[in-house]
């Protein structure tokens, strides 16, 4: 015990010595370099007057420590969080390169970093439509490349080889993002990429002059990027990829005839006049957001522990002028790093805008830190600036990047030895990072709501829930909720170019219509609205439907186009599963539906169940079902028991022997029983009127219904099977969504019920 008390004891004094004393001689080195003393001379004095310090206090530091070992002994241990990794990086631009188009130079500039104690670089990669790098894409496009080194060699792979040899991450960053030239070679072949104001300007006046913008909402121009962004990866295995403020839009554009096509068959109303609406940023921030979720899944699919990093402006500025919704991305869990820039001269301008929520946010979750400008070649910036930014950044545990390389200390107002003794004070101990701790994130939510809209994408239905989907990086759309089966499955041209994995395995599915699926199961990544699945899933690519012998008049039959089915529910037989098992975090847990009560607004998917979200709901239990292999997570028998029936004209009159299931993907009513005395007088077919239909459970909901002609809102059907495995089996279908909503809680096996009245 008395070992164990001095161990501690020791170990205290070692932490007050770093929380104490070394604060306080890095003041020391800061006010005396500022004072121009000469290097040398400042860590004798500062060495001197720390050892005085020291010796003063150090009986006041034993008896801190000995009660603080008395203090601690009283509680139990607790679990230590580990430290996100600070980041100290510097931007290589378009301006560094005639230094680093020179090996030797980039040798000496990766160790004068790294014994700066450095631990990141951000070599530019794409600037001014062209890459810094030998493209095959570009090259394809026919687009000439100009920045060889003076050997011929690739600069980018020399500059993340020595990077490296350092112990440095070498992340490429996409500079230019959506912007480029208007005279560039890209923009002269691809006109039609471009988007443009309303008066049908197509250039913006920004930090590198009048540019134009690609269409970030432009099928062609995200397979263009994404190729790019894969292309580095691949070739140089990079430790990760960074996105500033240019992966946006600004506000004014978005006029253009795709955009405006896009928005109109997706809203039903064109543009509004006015760039600031708020509907209207929404949805063009949206698809920017979809689009980096897609990019994000790619990234990782290539290299799973690569850092996706963004460098924007600040979030208020970011959202509504450049329809960059960086933190939605953060809270979506697709961000791994944040390196936010203010560029500011004034100090007190500077810490408002590095205390802002969002920034407090976001570095509870994931590294972040601040750009700070380090100069310009027309407007150098002092060394003392940087000093009190720097500080300010640190104080509140925050990382830094330097805009640029070239202005640390080559293009400066003091000299170069100065300057490098002053960022030698700022970073004194080594702080070194390791990719292999980039491990995915989940959002940090806990639900979320989807839109369910009342039309697909493709073909016609009288009624359903069309949820939007994304596959394979593909185009979103609008598949069929279907609460009554399991596994997605989708025509083959709703695959985009992302890679899948093939199984070679052809599946077939029947429907409760008497529908047979056929076709291939793959595995890819797919996205839900902007929500993405934490890894590639099963997916059903269907090349055929036919009608089985049963049901020879299925929907098949009609030769409409296959809009697709996302099936949810939890009790599958086999390959592909319910998609919503591999949703992040809490997301999984569960959903809840609710409908449009018949009209033709959207109604709602809730991914994530709460105890807020799950207040009024009242639940039935399901009865678990074997494991399959394959499908992860609890499986459980969708239909619920002891259910009650009442059918006018039938022997059924508050039977509570039959089973229920609640069912999005039926258009019409369905009582099936499988002895025909069940029914009575009644005859296979259509219910009519007088056949007035009770559906309850007791405590749980009360449904009833007079049957009529609408198919979708009260058709009714009766069926006789004497081959079902229930002697009385009720599928209310869509409509009984008009009038509850209803919860499916996947990881306690119940069912919830809400009465929308």
């Amino acid at each position: 015990m008395t070992t164990q008390f001095w161990e501690k004891s020791r170990k205290i004094n070692a932490t007050l010595n770093n929380l104490l004393f070394k604060p306080v001689k890095r003041w020391v080195v800061l006010g005396l370099s500022k004072l121009g003393v000469a290097r040398q001379q400042i860590w004798s004095l500062s060495d001197r007057a720390w050892w005085l310090l020291r010796k003063r206090l150090l009986p006041l530091l034993c008896v801190i420590s000995f009660f603080a070992v008395l203090q601690l002994n009283s509680f139990a241990p607790a679990v230590a969080q580990l430290p996100r990794q600070e980041i100290r990086g510097v931007w290589l631009s378009g301006n560094d390169f005639s230094v680093f188009r020179n090996r030797s130079q980039v040798q000496a500039g990766m160790s004068q970093l790294r014994k700066l104690n450095f631990n990141t670089v951000y070599p530019v990669v794409w600037n001014d439509g062209y890459t810094q790098y030998p493209s095959a894409i570009m090259q394809k496009e026919g687009i000439p490349f100009f920045f060889k080194g003076t050997e011929g060699q690739d600069v980018i792979a020399d500059i993340i080889s020595q990077a490296r040899s350092q112990g440095l991450l070498a992340i490429p960053w996409f500079e230019f993002g959506f912007m480029v030239p208007l005279t560039s070679e890209l923009a002269s072949q691809h006109p039609d990429w471009l988007t443009q104001k309303q008066d049908g300007t197509q250039t913006s006046i920004s930090a590198a002059g009048e540019v134009a913008w690609l269409n970030p909402f432009h099928p062609q121009v995200q397979s263009f990027i994404r190729e790019l962004v894969m292309e580095v990866i691949t070739k140089y295995n990079a430790d990760g990829v960074q996105f500033d403020d240019h992966t946006s839009l600004p506000v004014d554009f978005g006029y253009d005839k795709y955009t405006i096509s896009l928005y109109t068959q997706e809203t039903g109303n064109p543009p509004p006049p006015n760039p600031q609406a708020q509907a209207w940023i929404k949805w063009r921030a949206d698809k920017i957001t979809a689009f980096m979720v897609d990019l994000y899944q790619s990234v990782k699919a290539q290299k799973p522990n690569a850092i996706f990093s963004v460098a924007p402006n600040y979030y208020d500025f970011a959202y509504k002028l450049q329809l960059q919704d960086w933190l939605n991305w953060v809270r979506l869990g697709i961000v791994d790093e944040l390196v936010m820039q203010v560029y500011r001269n004034d100090l007190e301008s500077f810490i408002g805008q590095i205390t802002r929520p969002e920034i407090l946010e976001t570095q509870q979750v994931i590294p972040t830190g601040i750009g700070i400008m380090a100069g310009l070649r027309n407007r150098p910036v002092s060394i003392a600036q940087i000093q009190s930014q720097v500080v300010a950044a640190q104080q509140r545990g925050l990382g830094i990047g330097f805009f640029y390389y070239e202005s640390l200390w080559d293009i400066a107002p003091e000299p170069a030895p100065q300057r490098q003794s002053a960022f030698a004070a700022l970073f004194p101990n080594s702080a070194l990072r390791d990719i292999s701790q980039n491990t995915p994130r989940q959002p940090t939510f806990n639900t979320v709501s989807l839109p369910l809209y009342p039309k697909p994408s493709l073909g016609q239905r009288v009624r359903g829930y069309f949820l939007e989907v994304a596959i394979a990086n593909g185009q979103p759309k609008r598949v069929l909720l279907d609460t009554g089966s399991a596994g997605l499955r989708v025509p083959q041209e709703f695959l985009g170019n992302a890679p899948i994995q093939r199984t070679g395995q052809t599946i077939k599915e029947e429907l409760s219509d008497g529908t047979v699926l056929e076709g291939e199961l793959v595995y890819t990544n797919v996205r839900f609205g902007l929500i993405p699945t934490a890894e590639p899933i099963p997916v059903q690519v269907v090349t055929s439907r036919q009608c089985s012998a049963q049901k020879p008049n299925c929907s098949a039959k009609s030769g409409a186009p296959f809009s697709g089915i996302i099936g949810v529910n939890y009790s599958e037989k086999s390959l592909p599963y319910n998609p919503l098992r591999k949703l992040s975090g809490n997301l999984s847990n569960g959903f809840i539906v609710i409908g449009n009560g018949g009209s033709n607004s959207n109604g709602s998917l809730i991914l994530g169940l709460t105890a807020q979200n799950q207040a009024g709901f009242k639940t039935a239990s399901w009865s678990q079902q074997p494991e399959i292999n394959g499908v992860p997570g609890n499986r459980w028998d969708s239909r619920l028991g002891k259910v009650c029936l009442t059918l006018a004209g039938s022997s059924a009159k508050n039977s509570c022997n039959a089973a229920a299931i609640a069912d999005t993907g039926t258009i019409n009513g369905l009582a099936e029983f499988k002895s025909a005395s069940t029914a009575g007088k009644l005859k296979p077919g259509v219910l009519g009127s007088a056949n007035t239909v009770k559906v309850a459970m007791n405590g749980i909901f009360d449904y009833s219904l007079k049957p009529g002609n609408r198919d979708g809102f009260n058709r009714w059907n009766l069926s006789i099977s004497p081959q079902s495995q229930m002697s009385i089996f009720v599928n209310p279908g869509i409509a009984f969504f008009d009038k509850y909503d209803v919860l499916f809680d996947q990881v306690n096996g119940k069912q919830g019920f809400r009465s929308r009245r």
